[in-house]
């Protein structure tokens, strides 16, 4: 199983928020690409970016410091995060990035979703964020009546190549990844599912080795590796043992 660690980027610092809520956040550095240079240094395969700002904005805010990540680390960066339209998705690829991550547009219009498969195959993701099973959006300040599976399978059928999920009560908290719901989620799709929200330990990472066959691909690390909670290395290692 695949650890990503996180990299949330607000006013071109590296944060973590509480729960999505923008008024709780930690800054953990104002060099993001020192913090990515860090986890390449420990082990780091794979890098998840979101644009905060831009997530709310509905339009790309940090895209020097994303620009500055794909241009020093020598690992795959993917980015979300105020991706809603083609044209960013390919302005994020050509400048590096490996793979774009569309969110509050896949609810609101997914034929730019489609489109943007159609033209970048196996390199567009589909964030769904939720709230008791509910989709979120524009930066998780609106949660809609629309179940996240049904958007999954939505977004599957349009030929997104992976679903990142989040549980965003989870999020931040450290108190464990909804083991139950990602798996479920995998379970009704095809396509592989990535975890997020909520690790705090080495034991949260390792209850969804088991899930692995069902589908869940990967898990991604922030508040945790930032804390200290979480080395990445340990968790690269059981990850890969699982």
């Amino acid at each position: 199983m695949l650890v990503l660690p996180a990299i949330d980027l607000k006013g071109g610092k590296c944060v973590r928020l509480l729960r999505g809520d923008l008024d709780k956040e930690t800054v953990y550095g104002d060099d993001p690409v020192a913090m990515g240079r860090r986890w390449v240094d420990e082990g780091a395969t794979f890098l998840h970016v979101v644009d905060l700002d831009g997530a709310v904005a509905g339009r790309p805010v940090n895209g020097n410091a994303i620009a500055a990540l794909c241009a020093s680390l020598s690992i795959p960066i993917e980015v979300g995060g105020g991706v809603r339209s083609v044209e960013r998705a390919g302005s994020l690829l050509g400048m590096g990035v490996d793979r774009v991550i569309f969110g509050t547009v896949a609810l609101e219009q997914p034929e730019i979703v489609e489109e943007a498969c159609q033209r970048f195959a196996g390199r567009v993701a589909v964030g769904i964020d939720a709230r008791a099973g509910k989709v979120a959006v524009k930066g998780w300040t609106e949660t809609s009546e629309v179940e996240a599976i049904d958007l999954a399978r939505r977004m599957q059928n349009a030929g997104a190549a992976r679903i990142i999920y989040t549980d965003i009560s989870r999020d931040g908290t450290q108190e464990g990844v909804n083991v139950e719901a990602t798996a479920r989620l995998a379970r009704a799709l095809e396509i592989p599912v990535i975890a997020s929200g909520g690790v705090g330990s080495i034991d949260h990472i390792e209850r969804l080795l088991p899930h692995e066959q069902a589908g869940i691909e990967g898990v991604i690390v922030g508040r945790a590796l930032y804390t200290g909670a979480v080395s990445l290395g340990e968790a690269i290692r059981i990850a890969a043992e699982g």
